[in-house]
């Protein structure tokens, strides 16, 4: 049994359910706190909104599916848990980081930006 395979496909799966859901959650309630920033343009920050989870999907699809090259070689069903278990790990703690640092920015910079 090649576990390497096995090990992509569930990785693959589990990482963009993740990076979905997240999305949809971060652009629900993304859409209220970038309304409050900017009371008096709302279409404007449903645009950011849109091109903040655009650019979500992008980078963290991309860069999950750019990880798969540097896996080492899976020799067994033990090992295949550890190996997916710190990639998981890995790719949430970027999720998080990237929203924080999303935020972080938003709050500090959008009202330099509107005017």
């Amino acid at each position: 049994m090649d576990y390497n395979v096995l090990g992509y496909a569930i990785f693959i799966t589990v990482i963009v359910f993740i990076i979905v859901v997240v999305g949809k959650i971060c652009y629900r309630n993304g859409n209220i706190f970038v309304a409050e920033l900017i009371p008096d343009h709302l279409d404007l920050c449903q645009q950011i909104n849109k091109s903040l989870l655009v650019s979500y999907y992008l980078v963290n699809i991309g860069y999950c599916a750019m990880t798969l090259i540097g896996w080492e070689t899976i020799l067994s069903s033990q090992q295949l848990v550890e190996v997916m278990s710190v990639k998981v790990a890995t790719i949430v703690c970027i999720l998080s980081i990237l929203h924080y640092l999303n935020i972080y920015l938003l709050t500090n910079t959008i009202h330099k930006l509107i005017k």
